[in-house]
């Protein structure tokens, strides 16, 4: 800050704060309008969003939704499960569904979350609907992006695709823990690009998460606002099942998007309305 020439040197700290404010008082005065992301960050500014994967998958599928969160002020934590993605070192047969409910469980207590929008896609919808047992007054709203809403007692190798079926029993047979993943053209992405960045990130499923019948006491029918999105254009009669019910549902909203499975990708700015919303 630069004062005014005639200023004396003696002047104590108050005089040299008030020419100094004298000083930019008389300077011409330029309003930029508003950037929209931080407009609207300051409307609705310090929310908490929890993003689950799928199966092979790992915190980083969420990039472009949580960029698009990150930018208007909110916070996003992007875990990847025991076993997959940056965390695959820890691959093991002991990696069972209870696992990966931890996984969510623990992350809550460990960054101490409250008022959470919880999003799950894909298989995450089996941890997720098992940790809201756990936090489901922590938990705002949920969502599930063509995502499992399973029942009590069903586990993940009841409602696979047949042919996921068999890889799964062909690896469980040989004793493996794990299962490798599939080439990302099955999901129906919309960009060769996206197709591959997925290809290249993938790691192996851990078998015995899939094994195992879950048990719910309602923590996920005690969330107030659950939402289903449902990816149309990847082929799934339990993703359509859940979207119908939904639709119908007390409690819940649908959203049908013309995409592939990975919604996050193909859809980035209408999934993240979405979950805004939710």
């Amino acid at each position: 800050m630069l004062l005014p020439e005639d200023t004396p040197r003696r002047m104590g700290r108050r005089g040299v704060m008030a020419a100094g404010l004298a000083a930019v008082a008389a300077l011409p005065v330029t309003l930029a309008a508003p950037h929209p992301a931080r407009a609207q960050s300051a409307a609705g500014a310090g929310r908490t969003f929890v993003l689950i994967h799928g199966a092979w998958h790992g915190g980083w599928c969420w990039k472009p939704v949580r960029e698009r969160l990150e930018a208007l002020g909110h916070r996003v934590l992007t875990p990847s499960l025991t076993g997959l993605a940056d965390r695959s070192h820890l691959m093991s047969r002991d990696i069972v569904l209870q696992t990966h409910i931890d996984d969510i469980v623990n992350l809550y207590r460990w960054e101490d979350l409250s008022d959470v929008t919880l999003v799950a896609h894909s298989y995450g919808g089996w941890p997720v609907s098992g940790a809201l047992d756990a936090v489901q007054d922590r938990t705002a709203a949920v969502v599930f992006v063509d995502a499992f809403v399973p029942e009590t007692g069903q586990a993940g190798r009841d409602l696979t695709s047949p042919r996921i079926r068999q890889i799964l029993d062909e690896s469980l047979a040989k004793g493996e823990a794990a299962r490798p993943a599939p080439d990302a053209a099955v999901f129906k992405l919309a960009r060769a690009e996206d197709a591959e960045w997925v290809n290249a990130r993938m790691t192996p499923q851990p078998n015995g998460v899939a094994v195992t019948p879950i048990t719910l006491t309602g923590g996920r029918e005690a969330v107030a606002r659950k939402v289903y999105v449902r990816g149309t254009l990847y082929p799934n009669d339990s993703f359509d099942r859940y979207a119908a019910a939904a639709e119908t549902g007390p409690g819940w909203t649908a959203a049908r998007l013309d995409c592939g499975h990975h919604v996050m990708l193909d859809q980035p700015d209408a999934l993240t309305e979405i979950i805004l919303s939710a």
